[in-house]
């Protein structure tokens, strides 16, 4: 009785770090990804903002930085925020 009380417990302890885990790694915040910017046609590294608008998904909102602007200075429309 017992020893599985103990392997109950144990079992909800990792269910619930392996949830937190998770909701911290793909969740809502700051995450970089890579992708292919649109106008340059080269893989770019960004910090993207992602945030909940509509139950039940995450939508990148805005590109706070990109590996590409490091150079001379452009503007960007963010044509990429479609394909993140």
């Amino acid at each position: 009785m017992t020893s599985s009380l103990i392997l109950a417990i144990v079992g909800g302890a990792v269910f619930w770090i392996i949830a937190g885990y998770a909701i911290w790694q793909w969740g809502p915040g700051l995450r970089r990804r890579s992708v292919r910017c649109p106008v340059l046609k080269r893989r770019a590294r960004v910090l993207a903002d992602q945030r909940e608008p509509e139950f039940n998904s995450l939508v990148v909102v805005d590109v706070k930085s990109c590996s590409l602007v490091g150079g001379p200075a452009f503007t960007c429309s963010k044509e990429c925020l479609s394909r993140l």
